[in-house]
This record gives C-alpha cells, sequence and structure tokens, in this order.
C-alpha cells in the first residue's frame, strides 16, 4: 500500500467504529458515506508527512481577544497585527485570538455566526494577514450557541434543521446527577410557537446546548472545522468539550461518546490536514484531564488546568511541596501529545483542577487572601446541592502581589518568576496578553459588564500601552521586556522542545527544582526557581555529563559557575536556567 492509500484505509475503519458507537450499526454505512464525500469536498490538500513533526521548542502562543488592544479609526484586528508584528515577532510564533465571531454575550462564546468575522473586529481578510506572520489558534465553541444564532432560531419556529439541534426535555425532569460548572438552573425556558419548552443549558440561558446525538450537529461542526483549517489555524480548541454528549441518569461529563468525537474530529484532522493540532479545553479535576489525551488518538494537547492554582498555592506560601508532588507524578506526555502550560487566561483561575491535590482548607485560605486583594470566587453547586469554588476572578498580577504574610516589595520579581517557572516546563507556553503586560484587575470593567471575569479582560488604548511599555520605570515594561526575553532564550535550546524530557526534583520547599533534557540527549538544563522572600543556598546535584568540565552556564543571567562550583545563591523569586557544559 502507498502511505496515502494506508493512512485512507486506517481512517475508514477508525471511523466507521466511531460512528457505530455514537449512532448504532443500522446508520453507519449512510454516515460514512456523508463523511468521506465531505472530506473530498472540502480536502486541503494534505502533507502526509506534516504530522511527524507537530512542534517544537521555537512555539510560543499570546492568547488574546481581538480588541484587547484599540484605537481609534481602526479594525481591532488591524490593531492587533500591528502590535503583534511590531513587539512580539521573535518572541511568539503564534497567536490564539479568542472567539473573533459575532456573539451575543460571553466575551464571544456566544456564537452567533460560526462562519464570519465579527465585524466590529475586522474581516476574514484580517485573519489571514496575521496568519501570514504568526500561526493561529482558533476556538471552535462546540458545546452550545447562542440565542440568536440561526439553528436556534429555526428551533423557536420548528423549522428545519435546526429544530432538531437541541435538547428538549420536561421542566421536571431529575437532572440532579449532571455536573454543572455554575449554579443556574440545567434546563432554561424559552418561547416557542408551540408554548414554553424547556432547553438543556450548561452555561447559562444565552448558551444552549447542542445535540450531538443528531448526527447532522455532528457533521454541521465538521464543516466549520474544516472551514478555520481552510482559513489557516494551526491549532484549533475544543471550548467546553468535556460537557458535550448528554444522557440520562449519568453525570453528563466525561462521557465515552465525548472522547469518541473528538477521536473522530482528531482522524479527520490527521488525513485532511495532518500539521493541525487539536487541543482539549476541560477545566476538571487533573486526572479526568488528562484522559483526553485517550491512547495517542485523541487530543494532540490538553491544557495544564492544574497547573494555575498550584503555581500561585506555592508562591503565596513560599512552600512548593504541593506543586512539586503534583509535577513529579505528572505523566510524560504520550507519543505525539503535550501540554498547554498556561497560568492566566481570558477566564479565572480554576479550583476543580486542584482537587484531590490541594487539601480543602489550602484551597479556602487561597480563596480568602485572593478575597482580601479584591478579586472574586464564582461558585458552583455539586450533585448534592453544596455550593463550592470554581474559579477565582482577579488578575494575576493583583494575586501576587502578596504572600500569606502580607503585601510586599515583590511583587514584579514574584510574576516574573512565576512566568519564568511556566515558560520551563515541558509543553508549550501560553502567555495571555495582560500578564505579558503586567495589568491590574479592571474593577471597571466589572462594574460595567455585571460579570467577575470582566476583572482580567481589560482593553488597552494603543498609545496608553504603549507608553507604559517605553517607561523602564513601569511594572508593565520590567515584565514585557523580560518575558520576551525569557522567551526568546527558550526557543533557541532544544531541552525545552515541548516532548523533551521533564523530571522534578526536591531540592527544599522553598524551591522548585526540575531538569530538561534534549530528546537526543546532548543538552541537559536544570531550572531551579527560589518561589520565597528570602535569599537561598543551595548545593547543586551532580553535573549530569559524564567526564565533563563541569561548568553550569544560566542561560537567564548569561553567566557561569566556575569549575568545580557547587553553591548556587538565589535571591529572593530570582530562578535560573543551569546548562550543564561539556
Amino acid at each position: 500500500m502507498s502511505g496515502t492509500t494506508e493512512l485512507a484505509y486506517w481512517f475508514t475503519q477508525n471511523a466507521e467504529a466511531r460512528l457505530t458507537l455514537l449512532y448504532g450499526s443500522e446508520r453507519v454505512k449512510l454516515l460514512m458515506e456523508r463523511l468521506i464525500n465531505r472530506l473530498q469536498e472540502k480536502s486541503i490538500n494534505p502533507d502526509i508527512n506534516a504530522s511527524e513533526a507537530h512542534w517544537s521548542e521555537q512555539d510560543l502562543i499570546l492568547i488574546t481577544y481581538g480588541d484587547s488592544i484599540q484605537q481609534a479609526d481602526e479594525k481591532p484586528l488591524q490593531t492587533l497585527h500591528e502590535f503583534l508584528s511590531l513587539h512580539l515577532k521573535g518572541s511568539i510564533n503564534s497567536v490564539h485570538i479568542l472567539p473573533y465571531f459575532p456573539y451575543s454575550s460571553d466575551d464571544g462564546f456566544s456564537v452567533i455566526d460560526y462562519k464570519t468575522v465579527n465585524p466590529t473586529l475586522g474581516d476574514w481578510r484580517d485573519i489571514e494577514r496575521i496568519n501570514k506572520d504568526f500561526y493561529l489558534m482558533t476556538d471552535l465553541v462546540i458545546n452550545h450557541v447562542s440565542r440568536e444564532n440561526l439553528w436556534f432560531i429555526e428551533y423557536l419556529s420548528k423549522q428545519q434543521p435546526g429544530c432538531d439541534y437541541f435538547i428538549e426535555m420536561p421542566q421536571d425532569t431529575d437532572v440532579s446527577q449532571v455536573v454543572r460548572p455554575r449554579s443556574t438552573p440545567v434546563l432554561t425556558p424559552v418561547h416557542t410557537h408551540d408554548g414554553i419548552r424547556h432547553v438543556w443549558a450548561t452555561f447559562g440561558e444565552d448558551q444552549i446546548d447542542v445535540n450531538f446525538a443528531n448526527p447532522d450537529v455532528l457533521f454541521e461542526f465538521i464543516d466549520i472545522l474544516l472551514l478555520y483549517v481552510a482559513k489557516g489555524s494551526r491549532f484549533i480548541r475544543l471550548d467546553a468539550i468535556a460537557f458535550l454528549w448528554k444522557k440520562a441518569a449519568t453525570r453528563c461529563i466525561n462521557l465515552r461518546e465525548t472522547h469518541e468525537i473528538v477521536k473522530l474530529l482528531r482522524d479527520i484532522l490527521d488525513i485532511v490536514a495532518p500539521g493541525t493540532v487539536l487541543i482539549t479545553e476541560t477545566n476538571v479535576p487533573n486526572g479526568e484531564n488528562l484522559s483526553y489525551f485517550g491512547n495517542s488518538d485523541e487530543a494532540h494537547m490538553v491544557y495544564q488546568f492544574t497547573l494555575p492554582p498550584l503555581l500561585l498555592h506555592a508562591m503565596h506560601h513560599g512552600n512548593s511541596h504541593y506543586l512539586s508532588q503534583w509535577a513529579k507524578d505528572m505523566p510524560r506526555p504520550p507519543k505525539n501529545c503535550t501540554y498547554l502550560n498556561f497560568i492566566a487566561s481570558h477566564d479565572g483561575i480554576g479550583l476543580r483542577p486542584a482537587e484531590g491535590i490541594l487539601p480543602e482548607q489550602e484551597v479556602q485560605a487561597l480563596v480568602d487572601a485572593m478575597h482580601e486583594y479584591k478579586g472574586y470566587v464564582s461558585m458552583r453547586t455539586d450533585t448534592f446541592g453544596k455550593e463550592s469554588p470554581y474559579e477565582i476572578n482577579i488578575a494575576l498580577f493583583d494575586a501576587l502581589k502578596g504572600t500569606h504574610l502580607g503585601l510586599d516589595d515583590f511583587q514584579v520579581p514574584r510574576f516574573i518568576a512565576a512566568h519564568t517557572i511556566m515558560i520551563a516546563l515541558q509543553g508549550i507556553p501560553a502567555l495571555y496578553i495582560h500578564s505579558l503586560t503586567a495589568t491590574s484587575s479592571d474593577h471597571q470593567g466589572v462594574e460595567q459588564s455585571g460579570r467577575t471575569r470582566s476583572i482580567n479582560r481589560r482593553k488597552w488604548q494603543y498609545t496608553e500601552l504603549l507608553d507604559l511599555l517605553n517607561n523602564p520605570t513601569d511594572a508593565p515594561a520590567i515584565v514585557f521586556h523580560e518575558l520576551k526575553r525569557q522567551l526568546q532564550i527558550r526557543s533557541k535550546h532544544p531541552a525545552f522542545h515541548p516532548s523533551a524530557l521533564q523530571e522534578t526534583i526536591f531540592l527544599g520547599d522553598n524551591l522548585f527544582a526540575f531538569w530538561r533534557t534534549s530528546l537526543d540527549q546532548q543538552q541537559h538544563i536544570l531550572c531551579i526557581n527560589n518561589i520565597s522572600p528570602e535569599i537561598q543556598l543551595l548545593t547543586l546535584p551532580e553535573h549530569p555529563v559524564a567526564n565533563a568540565s563541569g561548568v553550569w552556564r544560566d542561560l537567564i543571567e548569561r553567566t557561569a559557575l566556575g569549575k568545580g562550583m557547587r553553591v548556587l545563591k538565589l535571591y529572593p523569586y530570582q530562578c535560573a536556567w543551569l546548562e550543564a557544559l561539556d
């Protein structure tokens, strides 16, 4: 068999098995014919060898809204492109533009039209211009749509095809077992031509879940996926994917059918556009999150959701115990898979991923501290009706303004250190734009929107931001230029390849340390991070290179430790990337 024929055979076998599990053997023949025809129509000229190298140490992602930076008389996507090109070229190579489609609420995650660019941001030409200079990550908001989406309007008026695209249930349906990220009702009332009906709405009344038990819905989203790939998206983020499939008398999260749909989408990308990376966004406990790797046949990347709360906790207490133990226990990603590392995003700091790792009293202490720093905490209701903290809403820069000992003068170095750790960890780092610019909490934005997540979604005026970044004494400039420098260092060292080995080592509770070793075993970097406000003296481990000079070079400070020097002094929140030289 040729490589192409063999790949096609493999795809057919997999897709047929997945569709059978989802929709039954009676329908699978017609569904397979429909799928093959659809893929032939939408072919994106696959390069069969592209899947051999999905990423490298040069992959660095910026997370931003299309209008996070604005200036008068210009579409925000054009302003964003200018900012990226003039100030971040050579530091990041990819940009995650959060949903850039027409929407009705939730800052883009209630999509009205999946196939057009929000005209207030720009148009597809603006997206394509950005994509010429940077790889693009696009959200596939796959679990739900806006009430203003045409499909839902068709549902309300009982018109095809949308009339069959949603989950309608009697008001008194027992949904007590359903796992929720919100405290709002699972079933929301809507006025239809046939009177009031109740439809499934996991996230709220303007985000109506679609019904993937109807294969027509699956095919709608396959078309959307292929459109995004055709428009140049290298990374596809599956938003809120864990809640996708609903089944009576279950928790309706992480169901096998959901996993099979992710695997089918992966199969489709592997045959149609093999260089495309599929990412699952699952803000759930750690073990559940890792399940989306499947057997190297599901997501290429999963968000490292446990990292933000554990790192915040470590920095707040100056103690790496829970962070180090978690990092040591984390499995190496399966073949052709890796982690997406982040510590801040457009959402808050999720607390569910810390379940079973941080004791409840530690979580509550962290919540109390964030309240003191004028942050918010959203709650969720569990299956027993108990409310528990779900997410901390605060700008990360403000979250790190002090420790359990109180406020201090280490906010900037502590903030930089947190990102230095994230940048060096195994996986691909993704920096939120408001971390890169050390943005403080936007309480005015919360007052205007009435939503606590707005605290970390400030809209910068371009000239105002440039003034801050050009003032070397301002925190935004200090953070911006230092993180850019570290990203550039990372991109030049194969030990930071997303698939390079990582080994956590324990050097004391005030330190967080780990080895990174290149795939060819030729480069060894020891990452040591002082997470405390005190000077730390430590004895370095044995030099890893047999018969070598024993010299270490600090890539961050650009200094070397002389031969035989084993004692390292780290100032408060200082980090070192020590390359072991031959």
